[in-house]
């Protein structure tokens, strides 16, 4: 997959989170509704995460406590619109079952277990224009996240495409969410930690798992 979309930190974002560093993957596939090896390799990182973390231990992880930050640096509460990668977390911890998706998505959430990041999945030929810029919510901005309709995202991190918001780190658009169908995928990895070697080595396990699952072919790359 050679075509790219050039990927934008914008001012407000560099003012609330100066820390900020994101991780991109481009990767070409044919997805699957469900593959039982992943999900076995799934249910390992569940495992060895119960282990370790309680509900109340995650807020101290890097990649939890600083989104929960940018949050609040941006005009967010934390609390009340849980960023993706909390919401996976805790659900882990709660003992409940993760849902299943499809495969390119399900990979997603592999990836945030390992690594703690929100991670946001486009479905790349739904993407408008050349462009992608972080910035942050204004008030009355559309926006439906995927299951959970009308999203208000008034001083949340919010990436736009040509004609609006497509991801933030609480839920993805509609607009441009995965399906059976996505043959090309940008995923992006929300760094607000500012720990680079972090970000690209969660950027590296997803590539990785897109290859071994899907046969993709990926790039890599931060931002």
């Amino acid at each position: 997959m050679t075509e790219k979309k050039r990927l934008i930190v914008g001012d407000d974002i560099r003012r609330a989170c100066p820390e900020f560093v994101g991780g991109a993957v481009y990767a070409s596939f044919e997805n699957s509704a469900h593959s039982d090896a992943l999900w076995a390799e799934i249910r390992q990182a569940v495992d060895e995460f119960r282990q370790t973390e309680t509900t109340d231990s995650i807020k101290l992880l890097s990649g939890i406590s600083a989104t929960r930050q940018a949050y609040k640096a941006c005009g967010k509460d934390p609390s009340r619109y849980r960023p993706s990668n909390e919401q996976l977390l805790r659900r882990t911890l709660q003992g409940k079952e993760l849902w299943s998706v499809n495969t390119a998505v399900d990979i997603g959430n592999l990836a945030s277990l390992r690594y703690h990041y929100s991670i946001g999945c486009f479905d790349f030929d739904k993407i408008e224009g050349e462009t992608i810029t972080l910035g942050i919510g204004r008030a009355g901005e559309p926006y439906e996240g995927i299951g959970r309709g009308i999203l208000n995202i008034e001083g949340m991190p919010v990436y736009r495409d040509a004609i609006g918001g497509i991801g933030t780190p609480t839920s993805d658009h509609e607009r441009t969410k995965m399906s059976l169908q996505t043959t090309r995928m940008l995923a992006v990895i929300n760094g607000y930690d500012g720990r680079r070697e972090q970000v690209l080595a969660c950027a590296e396990c997803l590539a990785d798992a897109f290859r071994k699952y899907l046969n993709a072919s990926c790039e890599v790359t931060t931002f």
